[in-house]
């Protein structure tokens, strides 16, 4: 089932021209396909025209957040409720118009053919000078984080399998909508590029402007963080704390051991500032370690269990509540009065 998630803010006019073409795209190629513009807090009238399109277009469904969350919590909210009712293929696209819904049909044929995730690359740009230049050089940053070529960080017009949306819903947050490309190519999915046609926005002014694309290096960073070094934190630690701890440990031995000089008291401070910031650092990478061992054998722990249970052809039963001051578990009541009388 085909499901296409459009978050939009502030793009009551654009959608009233987008939606009935882009319905018509999707019914197209699936009869029980559907469309879900998701409200991302607009102040204008976008719900109500959604509402009013939605008379005309019974594919078509709206869910509206309360308060202005960002892109990419409007995305993530988008995927869980096309995923919730049976989504198996999920295409994210801009409200702005500049997105041609005759290439869904490009990026479809791309996941026919075994990838994971398609993303679609503009052959060119209705944009301005100065944001084709931010795109390219975060284009060319992500690149070089993550080693994917020709990631589009300016395109939201991607495909994806419901596996894929599912893998990817939960680590959108911040500017993380730019890098789903780079993101389901960490996670080791299939991703393909296809081009696709950039239009002219319709209406109005762009909601994501591009200073927005400054504010995605920080998340750039964190992408590349939770992609190599989320199972190996002490990886990262502990090359700090090793660099910080040499340095200061130097610095002590050279300082403390050398003659009295002017201003030698603050650099022995410092080194010694050094040495404790790289004990401390080595330790945080231990104990990070520590977490992230008990995450995943609470994970094998939990899938054991339901695997257990699935071939016992039951549900797997609820741990009992435990109190802290017992050694042991706290049965139900109901299930205490059930022991007894047996």
């Amino acid at each position: 089932m085909l499901w296409v998630v459009v978050p939009a803010l502030n793009e009551a006019e654009n959608l009233r021209e987008l939606l009935p073409p882009l319905v018509g795209e999707v019914t197209s190629l699936d009869p029980d396909g559907r469309v879900l513009v998701v409200d991302d807090g607009s102040s204008d009238r976008t719900s109500a025209t959604v509402g009013e399109l939605m008379m005309d277009l019974p594919c078509v469904e709206l869910r509206t957040l309360g308060l202005h969350s960002g892109k990419a919590v409007a995305l993530r909210e988008g995927l869980a409720h096309a995923l919730a009712l049976g989504a198996t293929t999920v295409v994210t696209m801009d409200a702005d118009g500049q997105d041609d819904p005759a290439d869904l049909e490009l990026l479809l044929a791309a996941l026919e053919h075994g990838a994971d995730v398609v993303t679609g690359v503009r052959r060119g740009t209705s944009d301005g000078p100065v944001r084709r230049r931010v795109v390219r050089w975060q284009a060319r940053a992500a690149a070089l984080v993550s080693g994917v070529p020709d990631a589009d960080a300016g395109s939201a017009f991607t495909a994806m399998t419901d596996r894929a949306a599912a893998a990817l819903a939960p680590l959108l947050a911040g500017e993380r909508h730019r890098y789903l490309g780079v993101l389901a190519h960490g996670l080791g999915q299939r991703v393909a590029r296809v081009p696709i046609d950039h239009r002219p926005r319709l209406h109005g002014r762009n909601s994501h402007p591009w200073t927005g694309a400054w504010r995605g290096v920080p998340d750039l960073v964190t992408t590349r963080f939770l992609l190599g070094l989320e199972h190996r934190p002490a990886h990262l630690a502990g090359a700090l704390g090793a660099g910080c701890g040499l340095v200061g440990l130097l610095g002590v031995l050279h300082l403390g051991l050398g003659a009295d000089a002017p201003g030698e008291d603050r650099g022995l401070l410092l080194a010694g500032l050094l040495l404790v910031v790289g004990v401390q650092l080595a330790l945080f990478g231990v104990l990070a370690e520590l977490v992230v061992h008990a995450r995943d054998l609470e994970g094998r722990t939990a899938a054991r269990s339901s695997s257990s249970a699935s071939r016992r052809g039951a549900s797997p039963r609820p741990a009992a509540p435990r109190d802290p001051g017992l050694r042991t578990p706290v049965r139900p009541l109901a299930g205490a009065v059930a022991d007894r009388e047996a």
